[in-house]
Order: C-alpha cells, then sequence, then structure tokens
C-alpha cells in the first residue's frame, strides 16, 4: 500500500506541475489571440477576463495530451532512479506498479465530469455572450423548455423575444411562432403572431401572420393588421442559432439529460447531444487509457537506451487514439454510429492496446 501511495503521490504532482504549465501557455496564447480580435474600445482588463473565461475549455480539450505527458515524465523518472528496478525486485510487477497512477487518473477523470464540465459549460456560455456583447453591443439568446422555444435577438432599435411551439432540425424555420418587439428603453411596441417563420438573409419571413401595437393610448386589437407574408429583420444567422443549441460544451453534463428531452420535444435532433453525453461519461477511461500508453513505452530501464524514440512514439500513438476518437464522435453525430458505440468503443479499446504493449513489453 506505502509503494501504491507513493507512486500515486508521485504522478498526482506531476500532472498538476504540466496542468499548471499548459494552463499558463493556453492563457498567453488566448491573450494575444483576444487582443488582436478587439480593437482599442475594448480595455485590456475586458480582454483578460474573455481570457479567463474562455482559457478553461481550451484546458478541458488538451486534457488527454496533459495526462499521457504526466505518465510519460513520471515513469521516465522512475526509470532513471532505478525505482522500478527497485520494485520489481521487491516482487513488484510492472503491472502492480500501475496501480497508483490509474487510481489518480480514474478521479481526476471523475472529477473533471462531474465538476470541470459544469465549470467549463458556465464559463463558456458566459464567454460567449461577453465577446457578443463587445462585439455588436448586445447579445442573443436561445432557450429550449416544455413550453416550446425561446430566441432573443439585439439590434440597434432594441430587442425582440420570439417564442415557437416547435421547429426544425436547424432552427431556421419555427411554427406557431409570436414575436414581441420591445423599445430600447425596455416597453413592448409591437406584438407578432404567424403560423411560420422562416429565417432569410437578415430577416424572418412571416406566413400568416398578424400584428398588434403595444404604443400607450392605441388599442391592440382594433388597430391589429393581417399579413399574408410579413418580413421581420432580424440578426440572427442559422449558425448563430446552431451554436446557440447545437454547442454540448456549453451545457452542463448534469442538465445534459433534460435538456435532450426539451430538444426532442420541441423537434429538434438531439443525436450531437447525446454523443457528447456518452463521451463525457466515458472520458475518465479515456483518460487511464492515456496513462497506460504512456506507460507502455517508458517503464523498461533507461540503460536500455531508445528513451527519445520510445517518449515519441506515446505520443504519437496518443495523438492518433485522440483523433480515432474524435472521428467516433464525428461519426455518431451524424448517424453512422450509435452513440454509445461512438463513445465507448474507442476508449476501451484503447485500454485493450495499451495493455497490450505493458504484457508484451513487461514481466505482468
Amino acid at each position: 500500500m506505502t509503494l501504491h501511495l507513493y507512486f500515486a503521490r508521485r504522478f498526482l504532482w506531476t500532472f498538476l506541475a504540466i496542468f499548471g504549465i499548459f494552463f499558463l501557455f493556453q492563457m498567453l496564447l488566448d491573450l494575444v489571440e483576444q487582443i488582436r480580435r478587439f480593437d482599442n474600445s475594448v480595455s485590456f482588463g475586458e480582454v483578460m477576463t474573455l481570457t479567463l473565461l474562455n482559457t478553461p475549455e481550451g484546458m478541458y480539450q488538451i486534457l488527454p495530451l496533459v495526462m499521457i505527458l504526466s505518465s510519460i515524465a513520471l515513469f521516465v523518472a522512475l526509470a532513471r532512479s532505478s525505482e522500478l528496478v527497485v520494485a520489481r525486485a521487491a516482487g513488484r510487477s510492472g503491472m502492480t506498479a500501475l496501480v497508483g497512477p490509474i487510481v489518480v487518473a480514474a478521479v481526476i477523470g471523475g472529477l473533471t465530469v462531474a465538476m470541470g464540465n459544469p465549470i467549463v459549460a458556465a464559463t463558456s456560455k458566459a464567454y460567449s455572450d461577453l465577446r457578443e456583447t463587445y462585439r455588436s453591443g448586445g447579445t442573443s439568446a436561445l432557450s429550449i423548455g416544455a413550453e416550446g422555444l425561446w430566441l432573443r435577438q439585439s439590434d440597434p432599435r432594441g430587442q425582440t423575444v420570439i417564442r415557437a411551439a416547435r421547429a426544425n432540425p436547424n432552427g431556421t424555420v419555427l411554427y406557431d411562432v409570436m414575436f414581441v418587439a420591445y423599445a430600447e428603453e425596455g416597453g413592448p411596441v409591437r406584438r407578432i403572431e404567424a403560423a411560420e417563420a422562416e429565417l432569410a438573409n437578415g430577416a424572418w419571413r412571416l406566413k400568416e401572420a398578424k400584428v398588434w401595437p403595444l404604443e400607450p393610448g392605441v388599442n391592440p386589437e382594433t388597430n391589429a393588421v393581417q399579413h399574408d407574408e410579413l418580413m421581420v429583420p432580424s440578426t440572427l444567422t442559422e449558425d448563430s442559432i446552431k451554436d446557440r443549441f447545437g454547442r454540448p460544451s456549453a451545457i452542463s453534463v448534469w442538465e445534459l439529460q433534460g435538456f435532450i428531452t426539451d430538444l426532442e420535444d420541441a423537434g429538434f435532433s438531439a443525436r450531437r447531444h447525446a454523443v457528447w453525453l456518452q463521451m463525457e461519461l466515458a472520458r475518465p477511461v479515456f483518460l487511464i487509457s492515456m496513462v497506460l500508453i504512456g506507460a507502455a513505452f517508458t517503464m523498461r530501464h533507461s540503460r536500455m537506451g531508445g528513451t527519445g524514440i520510445a517518449v515519441l512514439s506515446a505520443v504519437l500513438l496518443g495523438f492518433s487514439l485522440y483523433y480515432v476518437r474524435n472521428f467516433a464522435q464525428i461519426l455518431g453525430e451524424n448517424g453512422q454510429l450509435n452513440a454509445l458505440a461512438a463513445a465507448w468503443v474507442p476508449p476501451l479499446a484503447s485500454v485493450l492496446l495499451a495493455l497490450g504493449l505493458i504484457l508484451h513489453r513487461e514481466d505482468g
């Protein structure tokens, strides 16, 4: 048990050190990008806020790379100090030395999904809203619930709230829709109900629309006007709508299952979110596979030579498995693979591959 705790502690400190280095590097790169993206109207403090909000998402994506580098650094250090040789001489096999790092990787993976995912979802959403505010002076929002789909679009004239009972999978055609326009000061000025609204270039094309003025001193029903077709200006695009409801990473894993249900009830395809949910649940297994891959190439004694080739091979194999995982995710989102298969097969296959390499190269 003491040996397991020792290896686990060494691996944890190595992981934290490499994670901190990558965090600073990622933050500096993103800071330069944010400064390049915005003009002098945005202060350095605001740019720094955007950087701090965007960095967690970047770190979340490269966590497998941090994990495999931590594994490589640990086992190269243990091999050079002959600690693995001493452990084997004491009757401990190479597989036994992996117990501590694997447990630490599993704990880190579990905490990443349970706590890191909601944090990244919150920061990425705050970053998107703040970035849009600095760019256009207003924000657009989307909410999906049991009562239907809600959108908010902004322009210099004010805000418009849109509610629809359902929509097409892309969110560009809304059915049983209502528009409520607000003046820049905040009061409602117009209400529109239509059977259908289709997003065109810079406007919504409404069919069978009825318009009620909501200005003070005006009778809305008496002054209501019926239109067979009506164009309502819009700052929304298909891509911006997809970004609002199509980015599963902006939703906490704890809320994702309910969001999937609401998406399907509103008429949207939830395949992308279902695949993402399973990918997140399988993340700890993939992180464990990164530890095993790193160990498979670097556990042998450094006197045997070829350490540089072994490290390069481990990193290349880790990147290859990472891209295979992303490719499976794309196949799952396109419907060519089942969500469970797309999410769980690559991590499990990576673990089995790494175990096979370890058993082949070590004494078991």
